[in-house]
């Protein structure tokens, strides 16, 4: 049976800040996974909670599962395009800020039930 995922881009967290939040509920099942989410203090959970919400809906609408058995099979972060500011440094020159952002894609499936 096809998996069902749901992708949010450009969220403007680099991945070095979204790799914990995201490790602490790799594997989980999605009822599991949103309420450890909503106990962690980072304001990037909130935004993966959403994309966890999204992936579990998916599942639902579109590929008819029921979601107590959904699992999070894979979560991932990966680097999207970052913007590029500047700003003014001595002696008339400038330094380069890169303010990196990147894509949260969630992948859920059916547990697998072992006899």
């Amino acid at each position: 049976m096809p998996q069902a995922r749901a992708v949010a881009k450009q969220i403007g967290a680099s991945q070095k800040r979204l790799k914990p939040i995201l490790d602490s509920v790799r594997g989980q099942s999605v009822d599991d996974a949103l309420n450890t989410l909503t106990l962690l203090t980072s304001p990037w959970a909130r935004t993966v909670a959403k994309v966890v919400e999204s992936a579990a809906a998916n599942a639902e609408n579109n590929m008819f599962m029921v979601r107590d058995d959904l699992k999070i099979v894979q979560i991932t972060a990966d680097q999207a395009k970052p913007l590029k500011r500047f700003r003014p440094r001595a002696r008339g020159r400038i330094g380069r800020i890169t303010k990196r952002a990147s894509h949260i894609t969630v992948v859920v499936d059916d547990m697998e039930e072992e006899f």
